[in-house]
């Protein structure tokens, strides 16, 4: 029986100011080749400079990540000839990645695994080639952003555990607030080595690599063919051969870029112009002490909290709810906030492309809003209509309430008056109640809350009108 074996690496953009060896600034939207000096072209006669920001950001990444600190690390050159590449060589880390031994634990059908990360090292980017029908152009103005290159060992044994990693990953360093995390825009790249072996053996089958993988969800469809592929071509007892293929979206399908007919030498050699660079306990102490609450930890908490899994898995992706979230937690009902966030908030945001903090909403007012459908002073289906108003004007919730005229009636005798003129205006309903026809009972309830312009509290409404019917 054969069974994959999978190994990812991600490339990861950091957001730093500038550049990981120029000070030109870090900002690929900005118009083509405006932020670009003589170090990002390749000058002769230049000289790197590293940016200690973008230090920080791998250590925060690595230990977010459980990796041991290389404590003492260098760049080195990885030489090779390409059009994007304006020295002619990429500067990285070969021999001393700032972090190697690490673990991402996710979950995969209940069931929990550590994906074993081999090595996180810095890097830079290259040139955007930009094809056309009259050439390639170069936009130098992601040449020198600083990556991290996040790489696994071959442990991951299916397209639902790659897909449960790539998805953890990205929660945690959003979180972490190292990189916007795009995928589909380009700012987290993925690519996946697939093979297949036989079950129980320790020999791995040959691996192809995947590149020009646009989205989770076609991490997930590249991989299953990939598969598929290589035990076809398996079972006719031909070999898999080592090659580099990409994913084309349009098709679901990999196709060939290039056979590795041997293995790259890239004549890595140290840096001679970036001196080696110590990192002490006090420096790694001090970027654990900022590191954030991490997913994980949120995941669990709101568990604990009785919020649903779908509400939970919609706040971690949403990291500026999650924030705003967790600042109102202690002070409200988490679920129906968080019932609040997920539903009307979010698709408000979605449908007017805004985020949430160019909205008019405040701590305040969100906290009254979920305070007055706890206590039963406007019920769920009011709060959809507050919430709109709120988003987009703020102001005082009480205010808004009485100027839309949605005070909950909670009052026994007001509901009392109410039941009792719904009772003798439906006649047939009641017999029909007594018949044992559940309908008979959600009409009424319909038409009491008709009958109070919605204002009724349907929980007091509810119990009344059965202990009235039952007397009947």
């Amino acid at each position: 029986m054969l069974v994959p074996t999978i190994g990812i690496e991600v490339h990861v953009e950091l957001k730093s100011k500038t550049k990981v060896y120029s000070d030109s600034l870090n900002n690929f939207s900005n118009d083509m080749n405006t932020n670009v000096n003589v170090i990002d072209l390749g000058y002769p006669g230049t000289l790197p400079k590293l940016n200690k920001e973008v230090i920080n950001m791998a250590l925060k990444a690595a230990l977010a990540l459980n990796c041991e600190i290389n404590q003492t690390m260098y760049f080195d050159r990885k030489n090779y000839f390409y059009p994007d590449l304006p020295k002619g060589y990429q500067i990285t880390q070969s021999k001393t990645p700032i972090g190697i031994n690490g673990y991402l634990e996710i979950m995969v059908n209940g069931v929990s695994k550590k994906v074993l990360i081999e090595r996180l090292h810095i890097e830079e980017d290259t040139c955007k080639s930009i094809h056309s029908f009259e050439g390639t152009l170069l936009n130098f103005n992601r040449a020198g952003v600083p990556l991290i290159e996040i790489v696994t060992k071959p442990v991951i044994e299916s397209e639902a555990e790659a897909v449960a990693y790539i998805e953890a990953l990205r929660e945690i360093l959003l979180y972490l607030e190292i990189s916007d995390v795009k995928i589909e825009e380009g700012s987290m790249r993925c690519d996946a080595n697939v093979s297949l072996k036989e079950a129980g053996s320790l020999v791995l089958g040959t691996k192809t690599e995947i590149k020009n993988i646009g989205s989770i969800t076609n991490v997930a469809t590249s991989i299953s063919y990939e598969i598929n592929r290589q035990t076809e071509i398996l079972s006719r007892g031909e070999l898999v051969i080592d090659e580099t293929r990409r994913f084309d979206d349009k098709t679901n399908t990999t196709i060939l870029m290039r056979v590795k007919e041997t293995g790259n030498d890239y004549r890595y050699l140290p840096d001679p112009d970036i001196p080696k660079v110590s990192i002490s306990d006090e420096w790694i102490n001090e970027i654990k002490a900022k590191l954030p609450v991490l997913p994980q930890t949120l995941r669990l908490k709101y568990q604990t909290l009785g919020i649903s899994e779908n509400n939970i898995k919609t706040i971690l992706i949403n990291h500026e709810l999650c924030l705003f979230l967790e600042q109102v937690i202690a002070d409200v009902n988490p679920v129906i906030a968080a019932n609040l966030l997920t539903g009307d908030i979010i698709s408000y945001l979605n449908k007017n492309n805004q985020l949430l903090s160019t909205t008019k909403l405040d701590q305040t007012n969100f906290k009254d809003l979920v305070d007055a459908v706890a206590n039963n002073l406007i019920s769920s289906k009011q709060a959809k209509e507050v919430l709109p108003v709120l988003l987009k004007e703020g102001g005082s919730l009480q205010d808004l309430i009485n100027e839309l005229g949605l005070s909950q009636i909670s009052d026994n005798d007001a509901l009392e008056a109410i039941i009792s003129k719904v009772i003798i205006d439906n006649p047939a309903a009641i017999i029909d109640y007594k018949n044992g026809l559940d309908r008979a009972l959600k009409y009424l309830m319909g038409q009491i809350m008709k009958e109070s312009k919605g204002q009724a509290n349907p929980q007091i409404v509810n119990k009344m009108l059965i202990d009235t019917l039952d007397k009947c």
